[in-house]
């Protein structure tokens, strides 16, 4: 999907300044107009847009959410909480980061096959090979159809013996490099050098894209993240959150501080919420095992008046009182399924399903993640790495991880081609 045409930017930001609670009638009103005047939509006509007229939205006074994008700010809307830290020995920190990368790496497999589906095209899928419901790497069918179609067949089941490049692997390799060359302090303009170091321009999406076209540009933090980026909440900061969580056990307030000065480069409010909530969990799963404190525990770092935390806790809300994860999901989807299928808040919700329902099993968990559709790989990454630190590797099921044959695929220079076990070894020395 190209999201540089000019006319999907300016309809994708009518979009986004709905959700964020701005009245957009008029502005809708004057684009309808524009298209029946002037066919030729071009980029200096989105330009004219971005620069004039969304000027003239105003905040709808029923908005309920307070939803600042600034650390202090952040802070004052949230409960950061310190409590004492425990001691790991380099045996255990290895562990737990191993486990991390090895079960991101088996949920990004999961979900690679059938990203950006829908849950019900998913079951029409496993019906076909003869299964109700997801339990193990997509199986293999004769169907060739368009709507089937597999454009990554090394990951499905029998043909897998690595990880295949995706981009949810490939940014904690990015974020290691940003650690490793700038240390934990690290701003985000240091992670847009990076970037612009590392990454190509064809391989980065939606907020990314943006924000790389705007880092050529020479635009500085915060107008990097929010000029002409409709997609400044979508999902992309989130699945960079991981290494920052995993170099930061039982340290969360660590962890979302870098989380925050990643995330801030290509996101706003909610985007950059998404990045600080999987890095708090991430953090505090060194500790706490138990998914429904673990989620309780790491609200505690975004604002409690965002979008973000009320569908968490929602979330929450449901399985307390609904035993049935499908059931839940229904729901989950009559509320937020209007948000796009890469936006943060809905897939957040998976990644809650998956854990809550879960019930603290591996498999059950990511695929609960996956099934649930969407965003499929980067919510079984996310649901993979969570579930990877409180088994660490030596517990995980070994039918998850023994066909990745301890192997990971980059586009990133120097990680082309890696032992994860090698990647997590270089990973804990930021941790001693």
């Amino acid at each position: 999907m190209l999201f540089e045409n000019p006319r999907t930017l300016v309809k994708d930001e009518i979009k986004q300044l709905t959700e964020e609670g701005y009245d957009v009638s008029e502005i809708e009103n004057t684009f309808n107009w524009y298209l029946i005047m002037n066919r030729h939509f071009d980029i200096n006509d989105a330009r004219y847009f971005f620069y004039e007229i969304f000027k003239s939205a105003h905040k709808k006074e029923n908005f309920i959410y307070h939803e600042p994008s600034d650390w202090e700010d952040i802070m004052a809307e949230s409960s950061f909480e310190n409590y004492e830290k425990p001691e790991f020995s380099k045996e255990e920190l290895f562990d737990k980061i191993y486990g991390a990368l090895l079960g991101r790496a088996a949920g990004c497999m999961l979900g690679k096959p059938v990203e950006g589906w829908t849950r019900e095209k998913i079951l029409r899928y496993l019906k076909k090979a003869g299964e109700s419901q997801l339990e193990y790497y997509f199986p293999k069918i004769e169907d060739e159809t368009d709507e089937f179609k597999i454009y990554f067949k090394e990951t499905l089941r029998g043909n897998l013996n690595r990880a295949i490049r995706d981009d949810d692997l490939d940014y904690p390799i990015i974020n290691l490099k940003v650690l490793e060359k700038y240390g934990f302090d690290f701003t985000p303009e240091n992670v847009g050098h990076i970037w612009l170091e590392n990454l190509p321009f064809g391989l980065v999406y939606t907020a990314e894209r943006a924000a790389y076209r705007n880092l050529v540009m020479g635009f500085k933090p915060p107008e990097i993240a929010t000029h002409m980026n409709p997609y400044r909440e979508w999902i992309g900061a989130q699945i960079r959150a991981d290494i920052f969580g995993w170099v930061s056990p039982a340290d969360p307030k660590k962890a979302v501080k870098m989380a925050y000065n990643d995330a801030k480069l290509s996101h706003v409010k909610n985007g950059i919420y998404g990045e600080m909530f999987i890095a708090a969990i991430l953090a505090n799963a060194f500790i706490c095992t138990e998914p429904k404190e673990l989620i309780e525990k790491s609200l505690n770092y975004i604002p409690r008046r965002s979008r973000l935390c009320e569908a968490i806790r929602y979330v929450l809300e449901l399985h307390e009182k609904e035993p049935n994860w499908e059931n839940a999901w229904e729901k989950v989807m009559e509320k937020y399924g209007n948000y796009h299928t890469v936006h943060t808040i809905n897939n957040a919700c998976f990644v809650a399903l998956g854990l809550l329902y879960g019930e603290g099993d591996f498999g059950k968990s990511i695929c609960i993640a996956v099934e649930s559709g969407l965003d499929t790989d980067c919510n079984g990454a996310t649901v993979g790495s969570i579930m990877g630190i409180i088994f660490g590797a030596n517990k995980l099921p070994k039918k998850w991880i023994e066909p990745l044959n301890d192997t990971l695929e980059s586009l990133v220079p120097g990680f082309q081609k890696v032992k994860i076990s090698d990647l997590a070894r270089r990973i804990i020395k930021l941790c001693l």
